[in-house]
């Protein structure tokens, strides 16, 4: 029997409408939904901007006076204008833009190592590019010390005033 009941096809709606359901919802409903909505959040709107006005007029009334030896002070101290802490403060003052800030000082140690220019022009000093000084240490070869003065102490020169020989190590006397 169960076997059978499987094996029947339902096709037919016992209600008889035809296989959906004929009665939808009405625009009319959609439409004060959505009405009664907006007008709900309008009013929410509206008691949120009246409760922040208090707690604003509130917070006005209890804001502490500025010394008066304090110059160039935003009427609302609260609020901070463009440009208030470079204008009022000395330095150290707090980064603001710390990207900004480190981006400079690295684009002017870039120009210093990529450019010609003045260390100390009273002494004669000048700073070269990076690349350039390469060059010039590959040409000319770093600076190199004679055997004898580097391992040669200062003392030993000043006794002896004359530079020892570079076939005995200095400090070292002959034995007979």
């Amino acid at each position: 029997m169960s076997n059978r009941m499987d094996n029947e096809i339902k096709n037919a709606n016992p209600n008889g409408h035809g296989g959906y359901e004929r009665q939808d919802l009405q625009i009319s409903g959609i439409l004060y939904f959505l009405l009664g909505l907006v007008v709900v959040t309008g009013i929410c709107l509206l008691g949120l901007r009246g409760v922040f006005a208090y707690l604003e007029h509130n917070e006005k009334g209890s804001q502490t006076a500025v010394s008066p030896l304090v110059t160039s002070v935003p009427e609302d101290s609260r609020h901070v204008a463009p440009g208030y802490p470079q204008s009022a403060f000395p330095n150290p003052k707090l980064e603001e833009d710390e990207r900004g800030q480190l981006d400079d000082i690295r684009m002017n140690e870039e120009k210093v190592l990529y450019s010609y220019g003045w260390v100390d022009e009273k002494a004669g000093k000048v700073h070269i590019p990076i690349e350039r000084a390469m060059d010039l240490i590959v040409q000319r070869g770093l600076p190199v010390r004679a055997q004898g003065a580097a391992s040669e102490s200062p003392a030993a020169k000043k006794e002896t005033g004359k530079k020892p020989s570079n076939s005995q190590p200095a400090g070292k006397a002959k034995r007979k």
